[in-house]
């Protein structure tokens, strides 16, 4: 049984655990793979993971940056993934570093439960009917301006309809687990994972009659300059990887047909982690 690991080398205890990883895995059986970042933190390297591996699950070890990395790093394997929280909230990771073995127990015993997340595919085409694949996102994906803030006017399409013009710094379009992100910070409501729904969410508008819009997981959004500019305007997925959209592009969203499988451990419900981990609601109680 393939294990694979993403994370990020720069956490200090990150050779301990993939030691602790590894003679786990030769005590049960598991043969753990690495990714490209972690390849060399080992003193004896770990065999390389890479796209096409076969997995039967994949461990993040880091925070929600991670896990989103090491989603779209293994897309096509369809493996469930276990976040090892190693960095601050981690709302998508399911164990801290002292939980490992028992959370890799309870996965091997099928002491587990299987969350399917709904992630976006996209593309940005041209006038001429050119089209380039955007990357598989499960968070969001967000038209904005390069560098310093600065107001742009994106126009927003659902469907074949159009919503109108968003005078803003960016406008993010969100699926419910990006709702607690990027989303969530610029005023958009969270949406429970189990609602097929997708957010539009404009980054600081400029106007009072722009709000956040809740559209159905079947709606293709489409966004393009509604004004063409000199500077650039970036499409950025999940915040971690960005494509530049000329004045002529447009990007058009749509739910991917693939689910993210995220592995969750215990009875823990949705709502207990927005409070412990985003610290939801009333604070008297928490001294």
């Amino acid at each position: 049984m393939n294990v694979g690991v993403v994370g990020n080398p720069r956490f200090k205890d990150i050779k301990t655990l993939l030691s602790q990883l590894n003679e786990y895995g030769a005590a049960n059986g598991l043969s753990v793979l690495v990714g490209p970042d972690l390849h060399q933190v080992m003193p004896d390297p770990l065999p390389e993971l890479t796209p096409t591996t076969d997995l039967a699950l994949l461990l993040t070890f880091g925070g929600d940056g991670t896990l989103l990395r090491g989603a779209r790093l293994m897309k096509s394997s369809n493996a469930p993934i276990l976040g090892i929280n190693l960095g601050r909230v981690g709302f998508l990771t399911s164990a801290g570093p002292d939980q490992m073995m028992a959370a890799l127990d309870s996965f091997l015993s099928g002491e587990y439960r299987i969350e399917n997340r709904c992630a976006l595919d996209s593309s940005i085409e041209g006038e001429d009917g050119s089209a380039r694949a955007g990357s598989m996102v499960l968070n969001d994906i967000v038209v904005h301006k390069e560098g310093v803030a600065r107001v742009i006017r994106i126009r927003v399409w659902v469907d074949d309809e159009e919503v109108g013009v968003y005078s803003a710094d960016g406008v993010i379009v969100s699926t419910p687990t990006g709702s607690t992100a990027y989303a969530l910070s610029a005023g958009g409501p969270i949406v429970m994972p189990e609602v097929d729904a997708l957010t539009i969410t404009a980054i600081c508008p400029h106007t009072l009659a722009v709000r956040p819009l809740v559209v159905p997981g079947s709606a293709v959004i489409t966004l393009q300059q509604a004004q063409p500019r000199r500077d650039e305007v970036l499409v950025s997925y999940d915040g971690q990887v960005e494509a530049t959209l000329q004045s002529h592009e447009r990007v058009v969203v749509r739910q991917s047909p693939d689910a993210v499988k995220l592995v969750r451990l215990g009875s823990k419900g949705y709502f207990e982690g927005v409070r412990q981990k985003l610290q939801w609601g009333d604070l008297s109680d928490r001294g």
